[in-house]
Order: C-alpha cells, then structure tokens, then sequence
C-alpha cells in the first residue's frame, strides 16, 4: 500500500512540474502577412577577402513573432550582373521587442558595384524602416554553410 501511495505521489509531482514547465514556454503565435521591422542603415567594410555587413534589426510588434526571419545580401557588377551574396535566416522565431545583430559575409569581388538587401519571413512580406538606433541587440548566431 505504501508503494502505491509513493506512486501516486511521484505522478502528481510529475504533473505539476510539466505544467509549470509549460507555462514558462509559452507559445507566441506567428505574424502572418506583412510584418514590420525596424533596422539600421546596413554598416558594409572590407574586412581581408570578404565584404563584411552588419545590420542591427528589431520585432517593433508587441505582439507576435517573426518566423523564419531571413535577410538577402545580394552583389551586383556595373551592368546590374549578379556577383556574389549571402542569406542569414534567424534559428528561432524573433518575439515582439526582441533585437538582433545579423553579419552577413560575401567573398570580395572586384567587380563588385553596387548591393541590394531583402527581408522575408515564413508567413509573408516584410516592410522596413530604418532607424538611427536600435539598443539591446545581441548578436545574431551566424548561419551554417552546407
């Protein structure tokens, strides 16, 4: 009887710490459709072989998340000719006030001429605007190249 009374303790204690648990991650839904982030101006250096960008962006949302946040740097020569670029998508989904630093790195071309960025997200369009300043930004898991 004992034994019985042990389990059901164990069970029960089980229980509540999963709920708890569960209330700590709290699920954000996702922005569908266009969804707005604030950036500052793109920072671009020569830094050895790469051309190195460094953009500092933020969910200006107090509500919802941006999933699967992804950025584009694309390069292009004199005659608007395509020459290099690189993509970061953001691991997890960017909760409403959350800042991040993302740096983008693209091998040096000399006939580099001129950039283009593009933001996008999983559920639609995403609208920019650029702002002098963003503070608490960390910095942004850089991605894995396969």
């Amino acid at each position: 009887m004992k034994r019985v009374g042990f389990m059901l303790a164990v069970a029960v204690v089980g229980l509540v710490a999963a709920d708890a648990s569960a209330q700590e991650r709290k699920l954000i839904p996702p922005i569908r459709g266009e969804a707005a982030l604030e950036i500052t101006k793109p920072n671009t250096k020569l830094s050895g072989t790469e051309v190195v960008t460094v953009i500092t962006v933020r969910n200006p949302a107090t509500t919802g998340a941006i999933a699967g946040l992804k950025v584009e740097e694309n390069w292009y020569d004199k005659k608007r000719n395509p020459v290099g670029g690189d993509v970061y998508r953001h691991p997890r989904p960017l909760k409403g006030g959350e800042a991040v630093t993302i740096t983008l790195r693209t091998p040096r071309n000399p006939q580099m001429d001129t950039n283009q960025y593009q933001f996008s997200h999983a559920n639609g369009t995403v609208k920019t605007t650029i702002v002098p300043k963003i503070d608490g930004a960390v910095a942004a898991t850089p991605p894995t190249k396969k």
